[in-house]
């Protein structure tokens, strides 16, 4: 669908509802880069990553892979039990900190891929809609900075601020026919190359998720 790939070192958004799969997507993306020898970046925002790790290891995801680090930013106010090779910063609180807890492990590991899960929870911490433009923009200059390729999850259906500013927009969507739940993808939005603008059917399996690219959702 995407004619060859994501293009490295540039920002991608992954937007759905609940349970489309956007974390496990994001997984998805982040394994295919430690099988390659790769060290990558898994943040948090929502779900505590000693839950996420269970649920990842049910998958067959190696997430205990020490080239899968996770850091646990979720708002919560007692420090919960960590496991080994994870890194838990409660800076859930808006965008200035966050920055600064990604500027410090970057500079701290050579990372290639990196995934903030979701952006949403960021985007309710700022009432002004320009300064949340202005700083997010900011954020990815910071980000491109280091060439790492970024992953953001969204829970926003309509378009967005961070639709128009990332290099690729990639949506997962639910519906219900005859009484069943049919899932699908679609590239919005991928800058720097063609892609297959046809939404095409999926499913969440017990080894992750499918895309049949071939066929179409009718």
């Amino acid at each position: 669908m995407l004619n060859g790939g994501l293009i490295p070192g540039r920002a991608y958004l992954i937007k759905g509802g609940p349970g489309t799969g956007k974390t496990i997507l994001s997984i998805h993306f982040l394994m295919e880069g430690v099988k390659n020898g790769e060290k990558v970046l898994y943040i948090t925002l929502e779900e505590p990553i000693e839950i996420l790790k269970e649920d990842m290891r049910k998958l067959g995801f190696d997430i205990d892979n020490p080239l899968f680090v996770g850091i646990d930013a979720t708002p919560v106010k007692e420090k919960r039990s960590i496991f080994e090779g994870f890194h838990y910063e409660e800076f859930a609180k808006g965008f200035t900190e966050l920055v600064r807890a990604v500027r410090e492990r970057l500079k701290e590991d050579k990372f290639t891929r990196v995934v903030i899960d979701p952006i949403t929870m960021i985007k309710l911490t700022m009432e002004d809609e320009l300064e949340y433009r202005r700083t997010f923009l900011a954020f990815l200059k910071e980000i491109a900075n280091y060439n790492v390729t970024l992953f953001l999850t969204s829970e926003v259906y309509e378009m967005s601020i961070e639709d128009y500013l990332v290099s690729g927009v990639i949506e997962l969507k639910t519906f219900e026919t005859g009484g069943k739940t049919v899932r699908g993808i679609k590239v919005v939005k991928f800058r720097g190359s063609d892609f297959d603008e046809t939404m095409r059917p999926y499913k969440i399996t017990s080894s992750g998720i499918e895309v049949y690219s071939e066929e179409t959702i009718l």
